[in-house]
């Protein structure tokens, strides 16, 4: 009986010295090295939060509150990820992107009669700092009720929060109310650029500050997923091609042709003079002075490519 339990003693100390052995991981001070690589592939959706649709009240400028989820569009794009230490990475990534707004899914009254809409393919590449905070899960011990092969790996789970700078590229469209095809709004200049008294004409290259949350999880030591959020300040309000007056319809059309005019106002007249000028003589608001912004969700595959094993020579005594 006592050399049973002896055996016992010794084949359950051996298991858990076998799962130290295996479970290096972030337990060892350079255990994070192995992760130091990563090539990520990421996908979701992305919402707009801007000038155009919106909730059925007040809009709130920056308020999730205010996103339209119905236009959420679909997100993809790749990533690297290289490890500057355990807690620290530096992440670069490319996407592609798809914003929309349509005054016609808001209730508010004055939205909607604007009836104002856009859709834009943005083409975005942005680098950033990550601090992360990881979490190890020892797998398992070997256990009288399993079989000696049954082992499960450590899991190790990262938060990380992230904030950097991006630059990307847009070009705003807008639904024609008489053909129902898209035109491009640049070239339309709808609220008079270039024009006496009007705007700049707006640049379609911005710059942007991408910040948010990201959880991480490494399956082994090539494969990981995660689920990101990432939230974009930009610092142009013309994403949606709206941003500040109605400009004098018959100097558009002098300049810019009829299409111009059609493009700028295809408000609905349920509010008479919502569109016209002012009493001083200045064109009624348009849009608001906020710059635009958007946000992603994303899903995230990455493989990592750990460094190769040294391999070991066997020196001879002679």
């Amino acid at each position: 009986m006592k050399k049973n339990i002896y055996i016992i003693f010794v084949l359950y100390f051996s298991s858990c010295s076998i799962t130290s052995l295996f479970s290096q991981n972030f337990d060892r001070p350079s255990a994070w090295s192995k992760y130091r690589r990563e090539l990520i592939l990421q996908i979701g959706a992305t919402g707009f939060l801007g000038d155009l649709g919106g909730r059925n009240g007040t809009g709130t400028d920056f308020s999730p509150v205010d996103l339209e989820v119905s236009l959420t569009r679909p997100t993809i794009g790749a990533a690297y990820r290289y490890k500057l230490s355990k807690n620290f990475n530096w992440h670069t990534s490319f996407n592609y992107l798809r914003l929309a707004g349509d005054d016609k899914l808001t209730k508010d009254i004055y939205r909607n009669n604007r009836n104002l809409n856009f859709r834009s393919d943005v083409y975005e590449v942005a680098t950033r700092l990550e601090f992360g905070i990881s979490k190890v899960r020892r797998g398992g011990l070997y256990s009288m009720k399993r079989s000696l092969g049954s082992m499960r790996k450590n899991q190790i789970f990262e938060l990380i929060g992230f904030i950097g700078i991006g630059g990307f590229y847009f070009e705003p469209k807008g639904k024609n109310p008489v053909s129902g095809g898209f035109e491009k709004l640049y070239s339309l200049h709808t609220e008079g650029q270039g024009l006496p008294g009007g705007p700049k004409q707006y640049n379609k290259v911005a710059f942007c500050i991408p910040m948010g949350l990201a959880f991480h999880y490494i399956i082994d030591r090539y494969w990981s997923v995660g689920l990101e959020f990432n939230y974009r300040k930009t610092f142009i309000d013309y994403i949606d091609d709206v941003s500040g007056r109605y400009y004098d319809k018959a100097a558009l059309e002098q300049a810019y042709g009829p299409k111009s005019v059609l493009m700028a106002d295809p408000s609905l007249g349920i509010i008479p003079g919502a569109t016209g000028p002012n009493g001083d003589g200045t064109g009624a608001q348009r849009g608001d002075k906020n710059n635009d912004s958007y946000a992603s969700v994303q899903l995230t595959i990455g493989r990592f490519f750990p460094p190769k094993r040294r391999k070991t020579r066997l020196r001879s005594k002679f």
